[in-house]
């Protein structure tokens, strides 16, 4: 490698920075703050002790296990600095589960939140393969280490190409067990400069808002940008809606990152804490959405709130990186889409025969860009099966555009159910059960059937005030019915509380599809569906077991003798959604 070229970092906007300007305030967490000249020694401190006394080399992987807190970034950066792959688990993992991570990508060193020391060494109990990692616990003992080593001069770190690994992010596991991610320093340092152009609240002379959890990749990227470019953040260790708004409001924050699951969260708030808020967010100029679309109606009572010309929706995945975004000027005129090709992004929608698909047909998405991932940990074989020929990846996703090249996400490829032959997509089924007027949320799947080969099961969580009955399950279904074909309407509707998601805000379905997550013991338990159960047989069902699970569902069968009159805009069941819900 020339003298004169110098690799792509994750940590060059911090260096730089530090080097610059060291007085300049960098991040603040828990009453803690650190000046960029304060946090550069840090990460020089922790790169020093990784190679002097820990033997971190090139692509020797750190486990850290924490939820958010000030060290992060440094442990990021200072081990990533000598060659390390920083994998992040998930602070919300079992033991099993951190030691399964663990066992499939043998880290040297785990370093550990003090909150989560005793999960740590339960898994280390558990066995994590041949190498048993050195422990770092954070807290007192971590600054006695840190402090017993002096920082590394930059001409000390070993010099390896941009396109080596900086991390390893193990995947949600929504459709099956997850796997080891690899991203490099290049993809992220990119990504970074793409977000700059894109969202424009990553200046030296902003103050981000991180929320999301760190140990996710889209947690982290929206957080690191701040500090690649000179900015202000400020980290939350936990979510408390309503000490978000209030930070906002007085912390004159110009950028967040928001999931789904916390608009939900906010809105839901009283309405005096609400209106004490509303209209106080003047220095806001931006704020980011990702992880699940967003339903329309929440969108547009988020807009509402927090202002028009700010939200940004942006689509993508761990193996592409940001795919699309729409631009607040977009978001209500296209309803449903997640934007157009982000900066540097090209996109294609591909048949089963690999042609493209025209304008409004549906297509599995693939994207290239520089902000791809490298490869699954030691799957070859999955690479392979996820990178087409051209540097091409897919994002498991069905999606149609538009004349102005607008996308719209249709479903999970591996989602995407077969009923009687035909396909439903999910999300289809979901944005129409959305707009119901007692509907806030729902969730789509399909479960094995005799007959049909799988049959359309829907999930709903009521707006407040509603309440769950068998009634309202055929005033939801007759309503979808409206508007779709009738193998798409769901067959069995169940109320939940909530739809479950992993730390990250993405839907898991398959807790749903398995009868796996608990709120399907609420589902369980409500009177409503005790006439279903007598009606199946079930009044002495033992406590535990799937065929529980299926039976305690409204059941919906379709009703073929239902005229178009009925079905019509005025006819008996839009009348009866009107005099219910007027």
């Amino acid at each position: 490698m020339s003298e004169l070229y110098r690799a792509l970092r994750i940590s060059d906007g911090l260096h730089a920075v530090g080097r610059r300007d060291p007085q300049r305030l960098a991040l603040e967490c828990e009453g803690r703050r650190f000046t960029y000249g304060e946090l550069r020694e840090r990460v020089q401190r922790v790169s020093g002790a990784a190679l002097r006394e820990l033997g971190v080399n090139l692509g020797d992987r750190v486990a850290i296990l924490a939820p958010n807190c000030a060290e992060y970034p440094e442990l990021l950066c200072g081990f990533s600095d000598v060659g390390g792959i920083v994998v992040t688990l998930n602070a919300r993992s079992p033991a099993a589960e951190i030691a399964a991570t663990c066992r499939d990508c043998s880290p040297s060193v785990l370093v550990v939140h003090p909150s989560l020391e005793a999960v740590a060494r339960e898994a280390l109990a558990l066995g994590l393969g041949d190498r048993k990692p050195r422990l770092i616990v954070l807290g007192s003992e971590y600054e006695r280490w840190l402090a017993s080593h002096s920082p590394i001069d930059e001409r000390e770190l070993p010099r390896f190409a941009e396109t080596e690994p900086f991390t390893l992010v193990y995947s949600s596991g929504t459709t099956g067990q997850p796997k080891g991610i690899v991203i490099s320093h290049r993809s992220r340092a990119l990504t970074f400069h793409g977000m700059a152009m894109e969202y424009g609240c990553y200046s030296p002379d902003d103050r981000f808002l991180a929320l999301a959890p760190m140990s996710h990749g889209a947690g982290f990227a929206f957080m690191m940008c701040t500090l690649y470019f000179g900015g202000f953040v400020e980290i939350a260790t936990r979510f408390d809606p309503a000490r978000v708004l209030e930070r906002l409001a007085v912390g004159r924050f110009t950028g967040v990152f928001m999931v789904p699951t916390h608009f939900q969260a906010i809105l839901a708030l009283p309405a005096e804490t609400l209106a004490r808020y509303r209209g106080a967010f003047e220095a806001l100029q931006t704020i980011i959405s990702n992880a699940a679309a967003l339903p329309q109606p929440l969108k547009e009572k988020v807009i509402d709130y927090f202002g028009e010309g700010l939200l940004h929706e942006t689509y993508g995945s761990t193996e592409a990186g940001i795919v699309t975004n729409i631009r607040p000027q977009d978001q209500l005129r296209t309803q449903q889409s997640v934007g157009r090709a982000f900066a540097l992004n090209e996109i294609r929608l591909l048949a089963p025969d690999g042609s493209e698909v025209p304008v409004g047909e549906v297509g599995e998405l693939f994207s290239r860009s520089p902000y791809l991932f490298e490869s699954y940990w030691n799957k070859p074989e999955l690479t392979a099966e996820c990178v087409r020929e051209g540097g091409w990846v897919s994002a498991g996703d069905l999606a149609r555009r538009d004349a102005e090249g607008f996308l719209y996400i249709v479903d999970r490829k591996k989602d995407m159910l077969v009923t009687g032959g035909f396909n439903v997509y999910p999300r289809e089924v979901e944005i129409v059960l959305e707009q119901h007027p007692a509907v806030r949320e729902s969730c789509v799947v399909g479960v094995p059937d005799a007959h049909w080969g799988e049959r359309v099961r829907g999930f709903v969580v009521l707006r407040e005030g509603q309440e769950a009955g068998q009634a309202l399950a055929d005033d939801i279904v007759a309503f979808a019915r409206l508007q779709l074909a009738g193998y798409k309407v769901p067959r069995e509707l169940g109320f939940i509380d909530a739809v479950p998601r992993n730390v990250g805000g993405k839907v898991l379905k398959r807790e749903l599809r398995e009868g796996a997550h608990p709120y399907l013991r609420f589902i369980r338990s409500r009177s409503l569906f005790s006439s279903t159960l007598q009606q199946a047989g079930a009044g002495n069902m033992p406590p535990t077991g799937r065929t529980r699970v299926d039976a305690a569902f409204a059941q919906v069968p379709n009703r073929p003798d239902e005229s178009a009159a009925d079905a019509s805009a005025d006819g008996p069941v839009c009348q009866r959604l009107a005099d219910r819900y007027r």
